[in-house]
């Protein structure tokens, strides 16, 4: 039996409480269809050390996309993703980033996609402490609380329409002052407030910035290698992540840096719509 066949399927314990079903689908096809070691961790500590000891085995995680995050850091710092490629079957609450790298939904197609499928090397942002981004990061990490608010003011403007005019505006933009570099490229800096930024990891080897002003109709956007943004204190939301507050942050691109094992259709679409998206 080769290599290929012969898996260590670590099953994240959030999985194992939320979805308890859908965790033994997925247990049944895998080891239906190969050698595989179950690992069930109980927490972050005993999920690492399952890892460490994979050996020759090819890791098989079954989780969310927390889940995932934390195996490709893992497996980052180990200096082991040039080299080999994980399986993912999506488990839990929040499993969008997983879907959006190609994996499918559903315990069975997921799992036959581990056994059956190819490995799509994709790329990968690290910044300066190792930390790892997937899909994309945002700053300030304030979206959410962004959206509250406006949902709250759009009632309040409905209800206030019906018994007094004008209605009331809707709360000022938030701004912040950040110098951001792409390629050592002055893009933005402390004199001109942005209201955010964002850096995702392009399909061509390179990252997407874009940046928005309060005051501009277009954004700015370009594509770099390297990103830095200082100033302030600011906090940023990486993937699932909220990371900070930090006064100054790089982030690089690895192009093709891992490895994912994905359905043969799926790892050929995503591969073409990198060749019509890039130069």
């Amino acid at each position: 039996m080769s290599d290929h066949d012969q898996l260590l399927v670590v099953i994240d314990p959030v999985a194992r409480r939320m979805d308890g079903e859908s965790v033994r689908i997925a247990k049944d096809v895998l080891c239906g269809g190969s050698e595989a070691k179950i690992c069930l961790p109980e927490g972050p500590e005993e999920f690492a050390r399952a890892l460490a000891r994979r050996g020759h085995r090819r890791p098989v995680v079954v989780g969310d996309d927390r889940a995932l995050l934390r195996a490709v850091a893992l497996l980052h710092r180990d200096r082991w993703l040039g080299d080999g490629a994980l399986g993912l079957v999506p488990v839990g609450a929040s499993v969008q980033l997983a879907h959006s790298l190609g994996v499918p939904a559903g315990p069975v197609a997921a799992a036959r996609a581990v056994l059956d499928g190819v490995v799509r090397r994709l790329d990968l942002l690290v910044d300066e402490s190792d930390g790892v981004v997937l899909g994309g990061l945002s700053i300030p990490a304030v979206r959410a609380v962004a959206r509250a608010e406006a949902s709250v003011w759009n009632a309040c403007r409905s209800l206030v329409r019906t018994l007094v005019r004008p209605a009331p505006t809707g709360p000022a933009a938030r701004v912040h002052r950040l110098r951001v570099e792409a390629d050592g490229v002055l893009l933005a800096d402390l004199d001109r407030p942005v209201e955010a930024v964002s850096v995702r990891a392009d399909r061509d080897g390179r990252a997407e910035v874009l940046i928005r002003h309060p005051s501009a109709t277009e954004a700015v956007r370009t594509s770099a290698l390297t990103v830095t943004v200082s100033g302030p204190d600011f906090r940023y939301r990486a993937d699932t992540h909220v990371t900070g507050p930090v006064r100054t942050r790089t982030w690089t691109v690895r192009p093709g840096a891992w490895g994912l094992t994905l359905p043969v259709t799926a790892a050929a679409e995503t591969w073409a719509e990198g060749r019509q998206d890039g130069p």
